[in-house]
């Protein structure tokens, strides 16, 4: 199969900064681009049942052929492996072989993978390097770029994890062929939530007839995403935490949907929603640009009203559990126009519940 144009960039992080490569039929490469890394120990690569089958094959015979001792480790698909049940699992899997400190993981599969398989190696023989495949538009856009690594807890998503760079991401576009439509429409959540806080011509390119080609969304998303992480790694300057547009609502409504009911994007694509109608009312959104959104996620077949099963108690009460709600303060991500966003501590409790209940009303 023929290779399509590399585009690849890096993400600066001095010490710890790393490329990143993205093309079509690119998995062949794997193997050397994790040699260029200097890697030299055996390779544990950590996916699922669903994306293994579909690429393990290929990206473990790259690896082999740069000369790699490679082994693979699978657990099932979907939110429920990230626990601490499956990070013992893979640890014990590991071990067992023969994986030691000099060796290396390979994330490959879609953003629980990512989070996963980042959190096994940051924590493995106290943290061991990973390389991240991304298999799904989510992923690719967003997740695969930025450290950041997880599980979840009954409570809440992404409570416990870890900050722990990739090697390298290999973002290779022939994946997504094997997408679902809901799979393949919910990655366009974050491509339009980058669009929001960072690039109104993205979105504008975005309600046309022709988008841009998804190497090239993918490409223009993760650069903004790495703009961002280089200027605020472990988001303690209040920068990275504007990437959390639609995401404080978002993760309280794919818990209290109950994990997998809702996938990660639909969520997200709710929580903007709410976070928009609340910019109208809090931060002089034109009403007008907020219709705008919401029929652009509706483009993409995300939903933009709240389903009558999710309770918005329980919603409310994750949020309280959520990362982002600090001494009794909601960190709210807002929108004034459409291209930029700013982070809001005057977000109350009430406000979350009135954009609740906009969203769960037809219309908004």
């Amino acid at each position: 199969m023929m290779e399509s144009p590399l585009r690849t960039f890096t993400v600066s992080l001095g010490p710890r900064s790393y490329p990143v490569y993205i093309g079509e039929n690119i998995l062949s490469r794997v193997g050397g681009w994790l040699q260029d890394s200097r890697q030299r120990g055996r390779i544990a690569i950590i996916s699922d049942d669903a994306v293994e089958p579909l690429y393990g094959p290929p990206v473990a015979a790259s690896l082999a052929d740069a000369g790699y001792n490679v082994s693979t480790h699978v657990v099932k698909p979907g939110e429920k492996s990230k626990s601490f049940a499956s990070v013992e699992s893979l640890a014990e899997s590991l071990a067992r072989a023969g994986v030691d400190r000099h060796g290396s993981i390979v994330a490959l599969g879609g953003g629980v993978i990512g989070d996963l398989a980042g959190f096994v190696a940051a924590i493995y023989y106290r943290g061991i390097p990973y390389l991240q495949v991304p298999t799904t538009v989510m992923a690719q856009v967003d997740s695969s770029v930025g450290g950041k690594t997880a599980v979840n807890l009954s409570v809440g998503k992404n409570l416990v994890g870890s900050f722990h760079q990739p090697l390298a991401v290999v973002a290779d576009t022939a994946t997504l062929k094997t997408l679902g439509q809901r799979e393949w429409n919910e990655g366009f959540a974050e491509v339009i939530k980058y669009g929001v806080i960072r690039d109104r011509a993205l979105l504008e390119e975005l309600a046309r007839p022709e988008v841009p080609a998804i190497a090239e969304l993918v490409r223009r998303s993760l650069e903004i995403k790495a703009t961002i992480v280089a200027g605020d790694e472990r988001e303690t300057l209040g920068l990275r935490a504007l990437l959390n547009f639609g995401h404080t609502l978002g993760h309280g409504i794919e818990a209290a949907a109950g994990y997998g009911n809702l996938l990660h994007g639909e969520a997200v694509s709710l929580g903007m929603v709410a976070a928009a109608w609340l910019s109208v009312r809090r931060a002089g959104l034109p009403p007008e640009e907020f219709v705008q959104l919401r029929r652009l996620l509706a483009k993409f077949g995300l939903p933009t009203q709240l389903p009558q099963t999710c309770s918005r108690q329980k919603i409310l009460q994750s949020v309280s559990a959520d990362k982002k709600f600090l001494e009794g303060q909601v960190r709210f991500v807002l929108t004034p126009r459409l291209g930029a966003a700013v982070l809001a501590d005057w977000v109350t409790k009430e406000d979350l519940e009135s954009a609740l209940n906009a969203l769960a009303e037809s219309g908004s």
